[in-house]
């Protein structure tokens, strides 16, 4: 563990000099990352001219959902988004160069190339929490205050092990990043919206299945005061960080069990 985090913090930091190399780039890069990803929010906002309510949510209860998910997102994405291009590696050999280095192999793919401009995403995300966070009429105990932040970092853990998950699977069947991005960027989509808009069919799935839920509808649930529309109980929404590492040790296992079945490209 610690070798791979010291070699994941020297290649980070390679592409964080060679990124700041040119810095009105960078800046206009992250300026345009964070323009891109407000958009969603602008057609939230949009529909909301219209309405006063979404499946019982206000505007700010949403922003809620939606900053807290577009932040954990764009974290996990900032740290192991680039496990992505593992079916990539595979076609092109590249992968095979990195098995020779004296660095863990996930370390050296979720490092590389490593997009500093992602900070746009986590800056909008957490622009948006902090609107929702200061005009909401919620009543705020500490359990409440400690859960935003946590809610944000324990997302951030669900997210980065669905992508490692996502990578092992590209072992297996090839240049799957499109699967990938369904659970994590399309996940994200659906978690923007309140999940009393949704079937109970999906909810469970989302809970139960792929534990999406718990990156932001359930600690959001406890902090606005609302019943879980599964009938779960409010302690649940404190599971999060389990939630995360119960995602993260099988995604894991699975990253190792792909590598050993690695026979390289033949070329």
């Amino acid at each position: 563990m610690r070798e791979g985090l010291r070699g994941y913090g020297l290649i980070a930091g390679m592409w964080i000099r060679s990124t700041m190399t040119y810095r009105m780039s960078f800046l206009l890069a992250t300026f345009g990352n964070a323009a891109i990803t407000i958009l969603d929010f602008v057609a939230i906002a949009v529909m909301f001219s219209h309405i006063d309510a979404l499946g019982g949510f206000t505007l700010p209860e949403i922003a809620l959902l939606y900053g807290a998910c577009s932040a954990s997102l764009g974290l996990a994405d900032l740290l192991l988004g680039n496990t992505e291009r593992v079916g990539t590696r595979i076609r092109d050999g590249s992968l095979d160069t990195m098995l020779v280095r004296p660095v863990p192999l996930l370390a050296q793919v979720a490092a590389d190339r490593f997009a500093l401009r992602r900070l746009g995403r986590i800056a909008q995300g957490l622009g948006v929490l902090g609107w929702a966070v200061s005009v909401l009429d919620v009543h705020w105990t500490p359990a409440k205050v400690l859960l935003v932040p946590v809610m944000v970092v324990a997302g951030a853990g669900i997210f980065g092990g669905v992508l490692v998950a996502g990578a092992a699977f590209q072992f297996v069947a090839g240049d799957a990043a499109e699967v990938q991005n369904s659970f994590t960027y399309g996940g994200c989509t659906m978690l923007q919206y309140p999940p009393t808009v949704f079937a109970k069919e999906l909810l469970r799935g989302a809970t139960f299945v792929v534990p999406l839920a718990f990156v932001n509808w359930l600690p959001a649930l406890y902090v606005l005061g609302r019943p879980d529309p599964l009938g779960l109980p409010g302690w649940v929404a404190f599971l999060s960080p389990l939630v995360a590492f119960a995602v993260f040790l099988p995604a894991s296992l699975a990253w190792r069990a792909g590598v050993r079945s690695y026979r390289s490209t033949g070329s």
